[in-house]
């Protein structure tokens, strides 16, 4: 397993070793042993998993301390582009975004630490997404960001006459006035 450090203090890139040989390949998506060993000590105590179709795009959300969660993100069949969006007050990258395509070819993850809003579009036909979550969802708690607000200007790859977004998602707030409550530890 290969750990890539982005620019994004906390917000990895998982490279599996992926083993291949004419029959289809193997590698382990995750090993409590080897991330503890990368110092990423997570406990992952909920996995999730969505289907998409080509153009849906859903996030940005997050949910606020004490209920945030890191994700461990991977695609099981198709590709997407993954976006996170640091939201630590004081950080040098708040209110920046990172992207990265992420497919059942590249196998690649993201690992996305408390302090960041979570988005998607799905760049093939369909797409299936599993995460791991180290904090379990709590509605109440549940927030988020305005796919298409002019501050991030996120380009999500996607036609704008092709966008799906969910009626929740389509009412989220800016980035000015979403509510987070995310400090950023340089430490």
């Amino acid at each position: 397993m290969n750990v890539i450090q982005t620019d994004f203090k906390g917000l990895v890139i998982i490279e599996p070793e992926v083993f291949s040989d004419p029959r289809g390949y193997f590698y382990e998506s995750y090993n409590q042993r080897r991330f503890c060993d990368s110092s990423l000590d997570y406990v992952f105590v909920q996995d999730n998993q969505s289907k998409s179709v080509y153009g849906v795009i859903r996030g940005l959300h997050y949910q606020i301390l004490p209920y945030a969660q890191t994700k461990l993100i991977r695609v099981l069949q198709g590709k997407i582009l993954d976006i996170a969006v640091d939201i630590r007050k004081g950080s040098p990258t708040y209110a920046k975004w990172y992207g990265i395509e992420l497919s059942e070819e590249n196998h690649l993850q993201l690992l996305i630490p408390k302090g960041f809003a979570h988005g998607f579009s799905v760049l093939s036909s369909t797409a299936v997404i599993m995460y791991k979550c180290d904090n379990f969802y709590v509605p109440a708690a549940d927030r988020g960001i305005i796919y298409n607000d002019t501050h991030l200007n996120i380009d999500w790859k996607i036609d704008t006459d092709k966008i799906l977004v969910s009626d929740k998602d389509r009412k989220l707030p800016a980035l000015n006035d979403a509510e987070m409550n995310f400090k950023y530890h340089s430490e």
